[in-house]
């Protein structure tokens, strides 16, 4: 792979390979605006991070986990882009620090565009509905391929999903953006290489098989089997972003609502600080808040420079395909890393109040799934009965419209279900489960 490919500025809807530029705005700048404006990323402000509604106003959403990974991506893009230009002077013709910076915070702005209400209980609500008795009669209505995109939800591909979809035209990227973007550049019936942390999940469902490949095409992805390409070299940035701001910032979270003591949080930022960690300074902070940002802030900065230096290391094996692992697992602080993420799953994504609220959420996407697949089901193929007619208005008129085009198969029909659901903020998805089932 090289960079003037990967670094492509095209998008789907370009009819010409003359792309021109705006010397005051690039095309991945555009990328930004184009998240951030878009509805699915609104939403995100009403999305689980970790406390399904939370009614803590320090807590993290979707929104602000989204925003802060975005900035610490920035920093990553830039830093890898001095790195970048530097070894290969040729660049510097076409591209800047600032674009590379801008490629990595769009991406990462992207990053959760398309998870669930109720984070991982909402993925694992829709795949269920699928796997149920009453969801498995829809089987034999679609292919093979089409079955397991349907029984296995995946956050990653519905984002890729939704950035392309018809829904929000607004939101088409640029190929260096999606190719950030996709952390997993493989399809569900993908077959998988034991030890390659790009193949953990996946990042496209069949109905977006024919794009992508276009995308890797265009970018000279390098491929490594039948619907499987190595990561774009941005991707680990993008991955390292989240895995920094998730890491600190949950154990934060879990700080401010009393699941871990500040004695535990500060240890284990110390180790990550090193040498420039103060007892004296920090006991001259009043508040705690202020304590948590202070440790956050330096223990990020820390953690930017392990991983750009890591990235500058490996980019000639990026590059080759041969390297597939996470930025994280090989910088100086991995072991605390590690540490950091026992304890979280043991006394935060465990806590009491973390399970209930999951499992009540978990629930009403179930639900919501059942209901509303079997209205669109019956009105588009069957015979409806007054209540699927009833559901099937309720949907928004936009995707009534995508629903009622002409050779719409099962497989697109349910999809268009699972887009719907998928984008339902928290709240709303428990307001219109009352509402269909009448509570």
């Amino acid at each position: 792979m090289n960079w003037n490919h990967l670094l492509s500025a095209r998008r789907f809807s370009d009819k010409s390979p003359d792309i021109s530029h705006d010397k005051n705005r690039s095309r991945f700048e555009q990328d930004y605006d184009r998240v951030i404006f878009s509805q699915p990323f609104r939403k995100l402000q009403d999305k689980t991070q970790v406390f399904p509604l939370p009614e803590d106003d320090f807590v993290h959403t979707r929104l602000t986990h989204s925003l802060e990974v975005s900035s610490v991506g920035r920093s990553l893009g830039k830093n890898a882009g001095l790195f970048v230009l530097e070894k290969y002077p040729k660049l510097k013709e076409q591209f800047s620090v600032h674009e590379f910076g801008s490629i990595v915070a769009s991406a990462c702005l992207a990053h959760d565009i398309g998870n669930p209400p109720f984070g991982h209980a909402g993925e694992d609500g829709i795949s269920s509905f699928f796997n149920s008795d009453v969801g498995k009669v829809f089987e034999s209505k679609v292919m093979k391929e089409e079955w397991k995109d349907l029984t296995t939800f995946e956050g990653n591909a519905q984002g890729f999903r939704i950035l392309n979809s018809p829904l929000y035209r607004g939101t088409e990227l640029t190929f260096a953006t999606l190719g950030a973007f996709t952390k997993y550049p493989l399809s569900a019936s993908a077959k998988k290489e034991k030890g390659r942390k790009s193949q953990k999940k996946f990042g496209y469902y069949q109905s977006g098989s024919t794009r992508f490949a276009e995308m890797a095409e265009a970018m000279q992805l390098q491929g490594v089997g039948d619907q499987v390409w190595c990561r774009h070299p941005l991707a680990f940035l993008v991955e390292a972003a989240d895995d920094i701001c998730y890491t600190v910032i949950d154990l934060e979270d879990g700080c401010r609502l009393g699941l871990i003591s500040f004695e535990v949080y500060k240890d284990f930022l110390a180790k990550i600080i090193g040498d420039n960690f103060s007892e004296i300074k920090l006991e001259k902070v009043p508040s705690l808040n202020e304590k948590l940002g202070i440790m956050r802030a330096m223990a990020i900065t820390q953690l930017v420079t392990e991983c750009s230096t890591i990235f500058q290391d490996k980019e000639p094996g990026i590059l080759k395909g041969d390297f597939d692992q996470a930025l994280t697992d090989g910088i100086p602080s991995a072991k605390i890393f590690s540490q950091i993420s026992k304890l979280s799953v043991e006394k935060i994504y465990r806590s009491r109040p973390v399970l209930e609220k999951e499992a009540g959420g978990y629930e009403v996407i179930a639900k919501l799934m059942e209901a509303f697949c079997m209205a669109v089901y019956h009105s588009r193929f069957e015979t409806p009965q007054p209540r699927h007619e009833s559901l099937y208005r309720l949907l928004p008129q936009g995707y009534q419209l995508e629903l009622e085009k002409e050779r719409l198969s099962v497989y697109e029909s349910l999809q268009l279900v699972t887009d719907y659901i998928s984008s339902l903020t928290d709240r709303y998805a428990v307001s219109l489960y009352k509402i269909v089932f009448g509570l």
